[in-house]
């Protein structure tokens, strides 16, 4: 026996808030306490002065699911989420500048270790 479920909704959502949402719920199943101990091995906060690694993070793979062009384009996309970004744990939306200077002198082997034990912990769960 299969059950058919229907549903309606009314109200239209826009399109961007949709997609942040569902940037959003990828967010949470990143494990963030995985994502400190490694930041706090590699001391990639150590010299932080508002743009810590987990911001960082968030915003490259908002730059890859948005398909983002600049850094602008990052930049002004994080930036009209603004109310929505507490939920991603960012508490306001990086300038251009900060993202490149972010991006020229903070170590991708931060970045590179936490992908390989995020693939490993999804690897083992499926």
């Amino acid at each position: 026996m299969y059950l058919k479920l229907s549903l309606s909704c009314t109200t239209k959502i826009h399109p961007l808030m949709a997609n942040i949402t569902l940037f959003s719920q990828i967010i949470s199943k990143l494990d963030r306490s995985k994502f400190n101990k490694i930041v706090a091995k590699k001391q990639t906060d150590k010299h932080n002065k508002g743009f810590n690694s987990w911001n960082h993070l968030v915003s490259m793979l908002f730059c890859q699911f948005a398909k983002s062009q600049s850094v602008r384009d990052i930049s002004n996309g994080l930036r009209s989420a603004t109310g929505n970004l507490n939920h991603l744990g960012v508490n306001k939306a990086p300038s251009k500048s900060s993202i490149s200077y972010q991006n020229k002198n903070r170590s991708h082997e931060l970045f590179k270790e936490y992908y390989f034990s995020t693939t490993s912990k999804f690897r083992t769960a499926s």
